[in-house]
């Protein structure tokens, strides 16, 4: 496929961004000049690909000359050279190929992470706790902030539920594979005769709604205060700061207990109860995917399984696409997600391009 034009296009666009960029005047509209500039850095980070892009495939050419050429010590260093060219052109087609694609609005944003105990007792909740901690490494890795915004902690270091929120440079567009339903098989510390039990942990990545994206009337709106749970002390047992907020129409309700203050967990809860409803709105716009594409990147329903992780086996496997590596204990462990998260990326991206033939 010729990306020239395409990449044309771009260029005239990042011309025009860095005019919009030096107005005086841009961030009298905080939110629109917020777009723009990150706009304005996915584009320039195309653009920046595409000249490497170009400049790996020249360098390819020559090598490959070389390559063929009659000195064997020039054809030997040519051939050493194309080993570490072609993946990394690879890697640069699927960047460029991927940034061209039509993008969806909600990539940029921040995500809402909850993750629940499913069946398996206090083994999936120790299963929560683990997949918790997987996604604050990953998130630390890729240089993002994660905050528990509510959690419901067990006796064993586990929990029942446990919400994130996970901040940064395009968050939803690599963390929104994660939904679904992840299986456990391991033998549990409490397990005697070392018999693997099967748990399972619901996981549900929202992208962060802002106020205009969903209209929440206060007349739908029950909120309820009460005492916080767990551990706390005096703030616990003397102060009313939970809070509860059901939305009538739909019946959702959110609990918000984790902050110390009555006001700071409202406004948890709003940012936690426009994610659900803004999650709602996005998947009644999914119906419209085609069918082939739902299969294989899922409809990112909660109760989707699209996980195992087999301890024993040391087996990492995503039932959405086949892919299965051996590596679990550095995915879980230090929250190794990259390998998979390219894979999900790459499939998704092919189904994309074969409908926009």
């Amino acid at each position: 496929m010729d990306y020239a034009p395409l990449i044309e296009k771009r260029r005239q666009r990042l011309a025009e961004l860095e005019q919009e960029i030096a107005d005086p005047t841009l961030f009298d509209n905080r939110a629109r000049a917020e777009e723009l500039m990150r706009e304005h850095r996915r584009t320039q980070s195309l653009m920046n690909a595409w000249d490497e892009l170009c400049t790996a495939i020249n360098q390819r050419d020559e090598a490959r000359l070389l390559a063929a050429g009659t000195d064997a010590e020039l054809a030997e260093m040519a051939t050493e050279e194309l080993a570490e060219l072609e993946p990394r052109i690879t890697a640069l087609e699927e960047e460029v190929q991927y940034s061209l694609l039509p993008r969806d609005a909600t990539e940029d944003r921040d995500a809402i992470v909850e993750i629940r105990a499913g069946t398996g007792g206090d083994e999936a909740a120790l299963f929560a706790a683990d997949l918790l901690g997987m996604y604050q490494r990953y998130a630390e890795k890729r240089g993002w902030r994660a905050e528990i915004l509510d959690a419901s902690p067990n006796d064993i270091g586990g929990f029942r539920e446990v919400t994130m929120r996970i901040s940064g440079e395009e968050v939803f567009r690599f963390m929104k594979y994660e939904s679904g339903v992840h299986r456990v098989q391991r033998v549990p510390a409490t397990e005697t005769q070392g018999r693997i039990h099967t748990s399972t942990a619901t996981v549900a990545v929202l992208p962060e709604a802002e106020e205009v994206d969903v209209e929440i009337r206060q007349e739908d709106l029950r909120i309820e205060t009460c005492r916080s749970g767990g551990a706390g002390g005096q703030h616990v047992n003397r102060t009313e700061s939970a809070v509860q907020i059901f939305h009538l129409p739909t019946g959702i309700m959110v609990r918000c207990e984790e902050g110390r203050s009555q006001l700071k967990n409202k406004e948890t809860g709003m940012r936690i109860l426009r994610a659900r409803l803004f999650e709602m709105k996005q998947r009644e716009a999914q119906k419209n995917y085609s069918d082939q594409r739902r299969a294989l990147i899922g409809s990112g329903g909660r109760e989707e399984k699209i996980r195992t992780y087999n301890f024993p086996q040391n087996r990492f496997t995503d039932h959405r696409i086949g892919y299965t590596a051996y590596n679990l204990d550095t995915v879980v462990l230090a929250g190794e997600l990259e390998d998979i998260i390219s894979h999900m990326q790459h499939a998704e991206m092919q189904e994309r391009m074969e409908e926009l033939q």
